[in-house]
């Protein structure tokens, strides 16, 4: 007894304390912590394999006691399963992972399958692996958690933001969530429910958008342009002369569309205002628009990079018109526009410096450049009465046809009975019937009246049956172009087709004319004081009274004045590479200033036709619309 009142405690003993005096082997201090330490790791291990994530699909006890509802896409629950799809795994998992809860198939995989999973076999579904994103806020689960779901696709609804979705997947989503990212190479089933979701690089997209696209626009309906167009950075390129960027084909649906479509907006509204061929050449340094001696397309007789030219300056200057800012020629986008149509040019050999500008500043944007090429193989361009370069990705094609008068060439007898050559006012080109239903027609006329028998006009010009003993070549020139207006306004639809006119293009030669002893060989800089242009030809005056007098409207292309500022860009001496035994002996005296370098001067006529076919495209869009 004076034992056990030893150890009886003064104020009674309490449950613990009976417990304790009863199992004497757990009195001592170690026997107590080692028992208390038991008890905590099987509650923490317990804890644990609740709420840990199993990649074991087929284990839904602890998800059937702690979701509410695993379809409802509106709980915020983290442990809500928008995929059908176990956020956690069973005790047993773990202790048996091989058992029949495996990874792939098994009873309780398929008591289990959601009603909407794909389970049709498909050879290009099969090679995309998922790696999805379900907790909130950009959380990015490791691609080896979700191995259950390999070779299949999902539809999935994500109900948070900033989730991204990894590269190569096909996915059916509906987006609830602003500021969502899809990555490059997704093909998508998408509903848009909100606002500035970006589509990345090389995306197809299908389902509903905010701004909607035509999926498969006909080759005689313009394409809707800058952000209707998807060219999101397009407002960016129009105002600014950025280095070059390859550009992606994507789409975009933002709530910063409207700010984007009032810039866009904006550029083509302060375009139709300015007078695009008032200006200044300017330095800059992101010129040109491809690399000197990329395009192979160029011919020698415009490749001065090639031939030896040793300055650069030539290809280093912008025109910049005083009023707005010219657009950089995105070769991306203007393929856009020219999707499945015809762009022609017409007219002399500086038309031609003008189409192989555009032919290598398009090639330079498209990634197989393969797929452009010539429609008959042809690599030279200056024997053949017609040429077509068919960019087989957009389906359209950018074609030249050999018209310097637009008007024909003919032959006649004369007293004598003999064939002399005359041109006749009266009718227009032969090639005429295969460009009038084209797209875009570029014209062009002015040099071929600068030579002798054209500018004396003694017996040349013809008209029906007559022939003219002497005709002032400025009225002649008036009878063709005349003749020619009125073959546009029979023959081509303005309701499909644009036409321009390109103006006389100045030459500079020094000390002579072309073929005597014309010089500009040593010019590096452009004219910089207006007292030294030319006066403006008397002959675009002729045209701009044809054009006025026309029932189809014709953009000019009043190139005139900004190339007479440019006497350091012609070929000069460096028109070829190998020179002829009497070219050799006086290679100075044998130049060429009258036509362009390449790059240079030509592109950035055709950056102001690019322009122009912004604000003509946007006008008919306008028109368009009820």
């Amino acid at each position: 007894m004076v034992d056990i009142a030893k150890y009886t405690p003064i104020n009674g003993g309490t449950l613990i304390s009976d417990f304790k005096s009863h199992f004497t082997i757990h009195r001592t201090k170690k026997t107590i912590t080692i028992a208390y330490g038991f008890v905590f790791i099987f509650i923490a291990f317990t804890i644990f394999l609740a709420f840990s994530p199993s990649s074991n699909s087929s284990s839904p006890w602890f998800t059937n006691i702690f979701t509410s509802n695993p379809n409802s896409t509106n709980s915020p629950s983290i442990f809500t399963d928008q995929s059908y799809r176990s956020h956690f795994s069973s005790i047993l998992y773990y202790f048996f992972p091989n058992s029949s809860q495996t990874h792939n198939s098994g009873s309780q995989n398929a008591a289990f399958s959601p009603p909407n999973l794909r389970t049709e076999s498909s050879p290009v579904l099969n090679n995309h692996t998922k790696n999805e994103t379900l907790t909130p806020k950009v959380e990015v689960l490791n691609p080896n958690l979700n191995n259950t779901v390999k070779t299949q696709t999902q539809n999935k609804q994500m109900n948070d933001k900033n989730e991204v979705l990894k590269q190569n997947q096909t996915q059916s989503v509906d987006f609830h969530d602003k500021n969502e990212v899809l990555k490059p190479n997704q093909t998508q089933s998408v509903d848009f429910h909100d606002k500035n979701e970006v589509l990345k690089a090389n995306q197809s997209t299908i389902g509903v958008t905010n701004a909607p696209k035509p999926a498969n626009e006909t080759a005689n309906s313009w394409p809707k342009i800058g952000v209707a167009n998807g060219e999101k950075g397009l407002v960016k390129n129009l105002t600014s002369s950025p280095t070059k960027k390859k550009q992606s084909n994507s789409s975009s649906s933002t709530n910063g569309g409207d700010v984007v479509k009032q810039g866009f907006d904006d550029v083509i509204k302060s375009l139709m205002n300015c007078d695009l061929f008032d200006g200044n050449w300017i330095s800059d340094e992101s010129y040109p628009l491809y690399k000197p001696g990329s395009c192979s397309l160029i011919d020698e007789q415009f490749n001065c990079f090639l031939n030896g030219r040793p300055d650069n300056g030539y290809y280093k200057l912008k025109w910049k018109p005083k009023g707005c800012s010219l657009p950089r020629l995105n070769g991306s986008h203007m393929l856009e526009l020219l999707r499945g149509k015809r762009l022609v040019f017409v007219g002399d050999s500086l038309n031609r410096n003008m189409w192989e500008s555009l032919i290598c500043i398009l090639r330079n944007s498209v990634k197989d450049q393969k797929k452009v090429y010539e429609e008959f193989g042809r690599h030279h361009f200056r024997t053949e009465a017609s040429y077509s370069f068919v960019f087989e990705d957009y389906k359209c094609t950018v074609e030249f046809f050999v018209a310097p008068f637009l008007v024909q060439e003919w032959e006649t007898a004369d007293k004598n009975g003999k064939k002399k050559e005359t041109l006749r006012l009266d009718i227009i080109g032969r090639s005429a019937d295969k460009y009038k239903n084209a797209d875009i027609i570029v014209f062009n006329t002015g040099h071929w009246w600068t030579h002798e028998k054209t500018s004396t006009g003694k017996d040349y010009y013809q008209e029906g049956s007559h022939v003219y003993s002497e005709l002032n070549v400025v009225e002649a020139f008036r009878k063709a172009l005349t003749t020619w207006g009125r073959w546009v306004d029979a023959h081509v639809n303005p309701m499909k087709s644009l036409v321009f006119f390109r103006g006389y293009s100045a030459s500079h030669f020094s000390g002579g004319q072309w073929n005597s002893g014309g010089q500009c060989d040593h010019e590096t800089e452009p004219i910089k004081n207006d007292t030294y242009l030319s006066q403006y030809p008397p002959k675009m005056t002729v045209l701009e009274r044809v054009m006025k007098g026309m029932k189809t409207r014709v953009t000019y292309l009043n190139v005139t004045r900004l190339t007479d500022y440019r006497k350091d860009g012609h070929p000069s001496i460096y028109r070829k590479q190998h020179y002829s035994d009497e070219e050799k002996k006086s290679p100075l005296r044998f130049q060429d200033c009258s036509h362009w370098c390449l790059p240079g001067v030509p592109d950035s006529w055709n950056e102001i036709l690019y322009a122009e076919l912004l604000v003509k495209l946007n006008q008919k869009q306008q028109q368009r619309r009820p």
